[in-house]
């Protein structure tokens, strides 16, 4: 059974004991939208797209970077410059108040990317009562989680789809990591030990953490509740069970209908915290969930 405290959130798990929330980080889910289903009803959240460049190669994942017909993670309308990025988004805040968090997802991986950091240094600078929040595969958030912490991200996702290699083997075309390309169960074990040793890490830290699953039929279906008990185990704060949108290598594969989907989520809820308002966002959105507005402020810009 899931502990919880006066507030009704579940306690944060650090070094194996249940800690208690603080006001701040209590703040951190209210507002947040995508860890708070109330919230994403109130408060919007901006997505600043300065992070091109991968590290792995998902089998489901195609980026684009001039992209305004499609409404999925991994496409950008534009890359922005980390300077770019803060004019943005004091251009944003004015015409969009009820933006409350700030978030890098991409449209590559945040931390292979340098501007990263420096637009989080920034925003820590320019606007230090917003909610700072990223996106990562995780391969490389074991070296990057501290200095993450430091710049004031509360909140991390870690895409995590399989919790044994032989599984992630076929969800994962390659793993480029220090410079060298693994593939096969080599890439799966590397990332995924990386990605635990991180999600540990950021517990730890009392950053708010969620995992996301891609749901794949036939690849990893009958492993998410497998995902699922070991994330609880180490105290991760939510799980999003996201549907597969099919293409690249996964094109031919038939996603999840919404009733699959639920009834994962209700097998999972079992487990941990389900996230089920999630609208697999693009890299560049704006807005509150299920509202964006960004194709209305790019055409301005």
């Amino acid at each position: 059974m899931t502990s919880a405290d006066s507030n009704g959130y579940r306690l944060a798990k650090v070094h194996g004991k249940d800690v208690p929330w603080d006001p701040s980080q209590i703040r951190q889910i209210q507002e947040h939208p995508c860890f708070s289903a109330n919230a994403c009803h109130a408060f919007g959240r901006m997505h600043l797209a300065v992070a091109p460049k991968c590290n792995i190669q998902c089998n489901y994942c195609i980026r684009e970077f001039d992209c305004v017909n499609e409404s999925r993670p991994g496409v950008t309308s534009e890359v922005l410059s980390p300077e770019e990025a803060i004019k943005r988004v004091k251009e944003v805040i004015v015409d969009f108040p009820y933006i409350k968090v700030i978030g890098i997802a991409g449209p590559g991986e945040p931390l292979y990317n340098e501007e990263t950091f420096e637009t989080l240094r920034l925003l820590k600078e320019e606007f230090p009562h917003l909610i700072k929040c990223l996106s990562t595969n995780g391969l490389l958030l074991p070296e990057k989680v501290d200095l993450l912490n430091e710049l004031g991200v509360s909140n991390i996702t870690v895409t995590m789809s399989a919790v044994d290699p032989d599984i992630g083997k076929d969800i994962y075309s390659f793993v480029n990591y220090h410079g060298k390309k693994y593939t096969g169960r080599e890439a799966a074990e590397i990332l995924l030990e990386n990605q635990l040793e991180g999600l540990a890490r950021s517990v730890e830290l009392g950053i708010i953490t969620k995992v996301n699953t891609v749901l794949i039929p036939t690849v990893n279906d009958d492993h998410i509740v497998e995902v699922a008990k070991k994330i609880k185990e180490m105290g991760v704060y939510l799980q999003n069970i996201m549907p597969l949108i099919p293409q690249y290598k996964f094109a031919d594969i038939t996603p999840p209908t919404p009733a699959e989907k639920r009834a994962m989520q209700d097998e999972c809820s079992k487990i941990t915290k389900q996230m089920r308002h999630c609208r697999q966002c693009r890299a560049d959105a704006i807005g509150r969930l299920g509202e964006d507005v960004q194709e209305k402020y790019y055409q301005k810009s």
